[in-house]
């Protein structure tokens, strides 16, 4: 019966070499041609392409959850321009008395998908989330990003490009992170330590797997490696403009919650599920170019930082305390904010201090960029990242006075006191606007009065369950 079962279904699914060469070239056309001409392209593929069953388009919320709908792929094709959802059911979407929104299919985002990750016959794609009007929707931060970016592009002809180093951790069990208010712990998978694992441990097949379908998702992976905590990875890809970086940052997630469940196990990107060891973090490293010009270099400049680089650090810094909400958009990710630990808690710049927030790598023409440290790997990648590109070209520069010494400043180190700044900033509501501002204030504190304001030395499962990523409506409901 079994066998009889499978015949009756003739689903794709693409060999992982041909499938890297799919995304990478969709890619590629993705920067050369027109979103109409890629609508026209791709939906006559998907038309003629039997053995596709669904489209799964997914968009983020303001506090960075990841949504994913399965549309029927003839049903898609009908509907294109009339895609509507309930926008009151979304944390930071639309209020109950105005609950419709639109969805505007990103062509240019298209993935050609490994089928034993997410299942034969599908490809997925992001969704700009609009108003009633068609506008792009005042808290969807990549129809935001999106726009403010074709904007820079369109004006000064500038582009900003991104990689991010994401740090996760793989821990023992299923929904690990939803059972930790029964447990009350996490359990390691391996004790190891940096670029150290046995070749067919546990820590190294999800490693493998999750690096492998990366690739041939067009992620350009550069280095897969386990990090300095037991049970910790990282996973590099390449460099790409700042839109495909945060949809990267998101797939990267998915990809590796899905094999990591797939194996028994949980990848969870709490800052720091552990108390002892490092926390995880997401630095991310980034520049400005203009007609294939690095912005950012200059090989007569300090640290070879052209003046673009130091007045964007200079704005950053300036602001790091306002924005800190937005890096570290969680309870748990104060606990990452400990000196003991690399901790990137000062606001200062360095070559070589890893304490710093922000760091200058070692770099030539091509590669200088400047790296956040202080970014969490919970952060809403689009937010963070408008965030960061509007402020370091958009803020007001640090100045220094010149008769005074340096005093040290350090970044918040308790999201209730990252709440006040973040709400207090004239500045903030200036660059992400008013409503938004009120709105992940609402949702921070709700969270933050769930849990002590003092972290103390032992995690509560309250930061745990209640965390943006993790918790769900029978959770939320046992407080």
């Amino acid at each position: 019966m079994e066998k009889e079962n499978k015949a009756l279904k003739n689903f794709l699914e693409i060999p992982y070499d041909d499938l890297e060469v799919m995304n990478l070239k969709a890619k590629d056309k993705a920067e050369k041609v027109g979103s109409a001409i890629l609508e026209k392209e791709y939906s006559a593929y998907l038309q003629k392409e039997k053995r596709i069953k669904a489209v799964t388009l997914c968009f983020t919320d303001l506090e960075g959850r990841f949504h994913m709908l399965d549309y029927d792929k003839k049903f898609l094709l009908d509907s294109t321009n009339n895609l509507t959802f309930d926008g009151s059911s979304i944390h930071g979407f639309s209020q109950q008395h105005e609950s419709d929104l639109r969805l505007a299919i990103d062509w240019s985002s298209i993935r050609f998908l490994p089928a034993d990750v997410f299942d034969p016959g599908k490809v997925i794609m992001f969704v700009d989330v609009l108003d009633r009007d068609r506008k792009p929707y005042v808290s969807d931060f990549r129809s935001q990003l999106k726009l403010y970016t074709e904007n820079l592009k369109k004006k000064k002809e500038i582009t900003a490009y991104v990689s991010a180093e994401v740090e996760g951790f793989l821990v023992d069990g299923i929904n690990a992170e939803q059972k930790y208010g029964e447990t009350g712990s996490f359990q390691f998978i391996s004790t190891g330590g940096y670029y150290h694992s046995l070749p067919l441990d546990r820590l190294r097949q999800f490693i493998d797997r999750a690096a492998e379908a990366q690739r041939a998702m067009g992620f350009k992976n550069e280095k897969d490696h386990p990090e300095v905590a037991p049970s910790q990875f990282e996973m590099n890809f390449s460099y790409t403009d700042i839109l495909r970086a945060a949809d990267n940052i998101q797939l990267y997630k998915l990809v590796c919650r899905q094999v990591a469940n797939n194996l028994g196990m949980t990848a969870t990107f709490l800052p720091k599920p552990f108390i002892g060891v490092n926390g995880s973090g997401m630095h991310t490293n980034i520049s400005l170019a203009k007609n294939g010009k690095n912005l950012f270099y200059n090989t007569h400049g300090k640290d070879g930082l052209s003046d673009t680089a130091w007045d964007f650090v200079w704005k950053i810094l300036n602001h790091a305390s306002e924005i800190c909400l937005v890096l570290n958009s969680s309870v748990n990710a104060y606990r990452r904010l400990d000196p003991h630990f690399e901790a990137p808690n000062q606001i200062k710049v360095s070559p070589i201090d890893r304490g710093s927030m922000i760091r200058i790598p070692v770099g030539n023409e091509r590669s200088t960029r400047i790296e956040i440290r202080s970014v969490a790997p919970d952060s809403n990648p689009y937010l963070m990242l408008y965030t960061i590109l509007k402020t370091g070209l958009e803020g007001k520069p640090l100045v220094k006075d010149k008769d005074k010494r340096d005093r040290l400043r350090m970044l918040p180190d308790n999201i209730n006191d990252a709440i006040k700044l973040f709400r207090g900033s004239e500045f903030v509501g200036t660059i992400i606007d008013k409503v938004n501002q009120e709105k992940y204030v609402e949702y921070k504190q709700m969270v933050a009065d769930r849990s002590p304001k003092s972290l103390g030395t032992l995690i509560k499962p309250s930061e745990i369950i209640y965390h943006h990523e993790v918790t769900n409506q029978v959770l939320w409901h046992k407080f």
